[in-house]
Formats: C-alpha cells, structure tokens, sequence
C-alpha cells in the first residue's frame, strides 16, 4: 500500500453538505475514499485527452436556449467539425434550459478541442466531457 498524505481543503459549507449527502448515497464511508476517486477520474481524462490517439467523446452541456444567438453558435460549431460529431440528443429540462448529449468521434485532443470551444458560448450554463478510447495502455 502506498504511503498516504493528509491535506486540508477549504469548501463552502453547503457544497460540503451536498457532497457529504452524496457520498453516503453511494455508500462511501468517508470523505477520503470519494476524494481520491474524484482525483483518480480526473487524472485518468487528463492523460486520455493528451493522447494523440482514435477516441470517443460524449460531451454533455446545459444551456439557456433564450440567450440570444446561444443555439446559433452552438450548431455552427457542430456543423464545423462535421465528420467529427456523430449524433447529438437534446432534452428540453424547463421552458428555459436545454441539456445536449453531443457524441463525438476523432483524436483525442480534437475531441478536447470542441468541448473546450463549447464553454465560453453565452448561454451555456455547464459542459462535461467523458473520454474514452478502446487502447488504454
């Protein structure tokens, strides 16, 4: 077993209390397990997306679909990386908020790339990005 660290992290008290809610959900018995598996995640995507390598993206975005121009901006992009975006699913959450599942194929850091370019479009409230690739040595 690897030698372990202790570090202190400052949080606002209600994001404490979610995750706290959260993690006993999911049957964690202590802050530290679930930390260190949020870091692993992390570190995992950060390495997969510097890989120059085939892969598959599933990009996940919330917006406000009323700010104006918002949807506009949003299929230009897809449609510039056409051959890269293999389908996409759009949910209405409210008569405001939109979430997109964007699927995406390609290099890695293209795939990135169009997640990244997706952030600061106005009226787009979040974005995730999930990669993969079937050659992960």
């Amino acid at each position: 077993m690897s030698e372990r660290v202790r570090f202190g992290v400052c949080l606002e008290k209600d994001l404490i209390q979610k995750f706290d809610e959260e993690i006993k959900i999911k049957s964690y018995t202590n802050r530290s397990k679930a930390i260190g598996d949020l870091i692993r995640d992390w570190l995992i995507q950060q390495k997969i997306s510097l890989q120059d390598r085939e892969g598959v993206g599933v990009i996940t975005l919330i917006y406000d679909h009323e700010i104006r121009a918002t949807t506009d901006a949003l299929l230009d992009l897809q449609h510039s990386y056409t051959g890269k975006v293999i389908t996409t699913t759009h949910i209405h959450l409210n008569p405001h908020i939109c979430l997109e599942v964007i699927i995406v194929k390609g290099r890695l850091p293209q795939i990135k790339e169009i997640a990244d370019k997706l952030s600061p479009i106005r009226g787009v409230k979040q974005v995730q990005l999930n990669l993969t690739t079937h050659q992960l040595d």
